[in-house]
């Protein structure tokens, strides 16, 4: 059994933290237009190297504006033995959690891939700004 680990990060969102949980739910077909750098075709770049992680929705709490998505297939998947993306949105705040478990003791924390998706938080919520 590989070692457990988690992040978190909240992220203030002036835009208001339901309309992040609305894009991240329901127009999650704009985040490429929105973070095109980061996000193509729901392939996520990070450290200049292309990416691929196929994720499916696992739960959807509308109430709390919470959606949890499980990690099915890619890159990521060669180094932990499961990964899951959580994230929460309220007020002007939404929260992102990785959990995952590595492989090995030796598998690097997910710090890389963790930042890209704040800054894509960050490039949701000034896009909203905008509109």
């Amino acid at each position: 059994m590989g070692v457990k680990g988690k992040l978190i990060a909240s992220i203030e969102v002036k835009c208001g933290g339901h309309l992040i949980h609305d894009t991240l739910h329901s127009n999650t077909h704009h985040i490429p237009n929105i973070s095109p750098s980061k996000v193509n075709h729901f392939q996520i770049h990070g450290d200049g190297k292309e990416k691929f992680a196929k994720e499916v929705i696992e739960s959807i709490d509308p109430r709390n504006k919470s959606i949890t998505w499980k990690v099915i297939e890619g890159d990521v998947l060669d180094l932990y033995d499961s990964f899951k993306v959580i994230t929460t949105s309220e007020h002007e705040w939404t929260t992102l959690i990785f959990v995952y478990e590595k492989k090995n003791e030796d598998t690097p924390e997910s710090l890389a891939l963790f930042g890209v998706w704040i800054n894509v938080i960050k490039e949701i919520d000034g896009h909203l700004l905008k509109k």
